[in-house]
């Protein structure tokens, strides 16, 4: 993986040189050792955990480079995502492997070998070399991938020939079973699973069972199913940009009908564009409010499209496109308002859609209520396509009273010096801000707000919160950080101002 990561994102490393043996070495303590190894170093009789310097000496001609392994994650991700084609459930089985559910995914390949062929000559054609088996498990098809070299027309027989190897046990255990005569799956399987837990551990008696079929093996896929996906093939590569948006609006039309069924709009569009050579292009737009409109969803592509900082590069042409609707919701029919409330609120939505396209998804943001009855944790800063958080909403007055809290908060509140008070637990009759001092003409409150004990071990002093207005009309909104039953020396904060 490692050398074909590093041919097919770095291949002028390797301009003008002959096939020599390539290792890649990293540090483990104090010496230099083989992390990873090409087919003509380990023809060489060079092995992983060897020094660099055993290496040289038996193979002077060897070439080095640094083992990366967040770059091999990174280009086994990049494999993977060209594996879409094939099925929406894939799992990554690092440093090497990639493990594909395709139940129920074969009939668009005419059955499980020409998927398998399809596979074998696109990797091929960015220089990697594939291994591959079917299992009933994804233990059974990683060991007969890895130790028997390809399908087997007679799985369980297949398996039972396997050596110990394949069931993935410490080198411990490994050992342990070949010592005891216990040299392939078969032999280990013929054994009451008791009399091997017993011998060797649960683990051993464990692998037995999930490679023949007996125990649950969850499969962790990357990504989860989108609730509609639709798709378009083509027999002959796509290049132009025109074409590209003519057929996404295909599939928009296609996916919106789908929507319509369930009474739903998208909120999260994606679009994945495959091209021939196995590279795989994102288009990812997302509205303020569940829509299901073609036009306005092309426009936002398009958008999206032009504000790339790289453009399209189709190479030899995209030959499949992907439509994901990753996030719905419920889109009822709507009845306009005679004074044209609704469509203002319409024409507002689509501009936060188009500028959030344009400008990119976190620079464009809203407030939203926050389910904490703390006051400067009940508010949240989302990106404006963000969905709402559910169960909460705006605290709101009732009719004819002033706000209960003020629109500007300060982060953190401002300590103030109160100077008199009507009584101890009561706020105070004047107050000085700053260097200025405030009478207070009337007040209102308190609010009283516990700290969330359920959060923190230590106490939290409660807040008193008090409506003030000073002699001049100026509002404030103000609180005593703890009761006097709690505090000797209470401190008094000004956390926002009312307009």
């Amino acid at each position: 993986m490692s050398i074909e990561r590093l041919r097919g994102c770095r291949p002028h490393l390797f301009v003008g040189r002959d096939e020599a043996p390539v290792a890649f070495v990293e540090t483990l303590g104090n010496a230099v050792r083989l992390a990873a190894l090409d087919r003509t170093a380990t023809s060489l009789g060079l092995r992983p955990g060897l020094t660099l310097a055993d290496a040289r000496a038996r193979v002077p001609e060897l070439e080095v480079f640094p083992h990366d392994p967040h770059a091999d994650l990174e280009w086994l991700e990049r494999l993977a995502d060209g594996c879409a084609r094939y099925t929406p459930s894939i799992a990554l089985d690092p440093p090497h492997g990639l493990i594909l559910d395709i139940a129920g995914c074969t009939h668009a390949f005419e059955g499980e070998r020409r998927l398998a062929l399809d596979v074998e000559e696109r990797m091929a054609r960015r220089g990697i070399l594939v291994r591959h088996a079917f299992g009933d498990t994804p233990e059974a098809a990683r060991a007969l991938a890895r130790h028997a070299g390809g399908p087997a027309p007679d799985e369980a027989r297949a398996i039972r020939r396997l050596p110990v190897a394949a069931l993935e046990l410490d080198d411990d255990a490994t050992a342990a079973l070949v010592a005891a005569g216990l040299k392939l799956v078969g032999d280990v399987m013929a054994r009451p699973l008791s009399a091997i837990a017993a011998r060797f551990g649960a683990d051993a008696a464990t692998a037995i069972r999930r490679l023949a079929g007996e125990a649950e093996s969850p499969l962790t896929v990357r990504r989860t199913v989108a609730p509609i996906k639709v798709e378009h093939r083509f027999a002959e590569p796509i290049a132009r940009t025109e074409d590209v948006l003519s057929v996404i609006g295909d599939l928009v039309a296609e996916a919106g009908r789908y929507l319509e069924e369930r009474h739903q709009g998208g909120r999260r569009w994606e679009v994945r564009l495959f091209r021939a050579d196995g590279q795989v292009q994102r288009l990812r737009i997302e509205t303020g409010q569940p829509t299901r409109d073609p036009a306005l969803l092309l426009r936002l592509f398009r958008e999206r499209i032009d504000a790339l900082a790289d453009p399209l590069d189709p190479g030899f042409g995209y030959d499949l496109i992907q439509l994901d609707v990753a996030l719905a919701e419920r889109l009822d029919a709507s009845q306009l308002r005679l004074e044209g409330g609704a469509v203002q609120a319409g024409e507002v939505a689509a501009l936060v859609d188009r500028l959030s396209t344009r400008l990119g998804r976190s620079r464009v943001r809203r407030i939203a209520p926050r389910n904490s009855h703390i006051p400067e944790q009940a508010e949240l800063l989302l990106a404006a396509a963000a969905p709402t958080p559910p169960d909460t909403g705006w605290l709101t007055p009732d009719p004819g009273e002033p706000p209960l809290r003020p629109i500007y908060l300060f982060d953190p509140p401002q300590p103030i010096q109160t100077l008199a008070a009507e009584t101890p637990d009561g706020p105070p009759a004047r107050f000085r801000w700053g260097r200025r001092l405030h009478d207070v003409a009337r007040a209102e409150g308190p609010e009283r707000i516990a700290g969330e004990w359920w959060r923190r071990q230590q106490a939290i002093p409660t807040r008193d919160y008090y409506r003030v207005e000073d002699v001049r009309g100026r509002r404030f909104w103000i609180f005593r950080h703890g009761l006097y039953s709690e505090t000797e020396r209470p401190r008094w904060y000004v956390h926002g101002l009312f307009a």
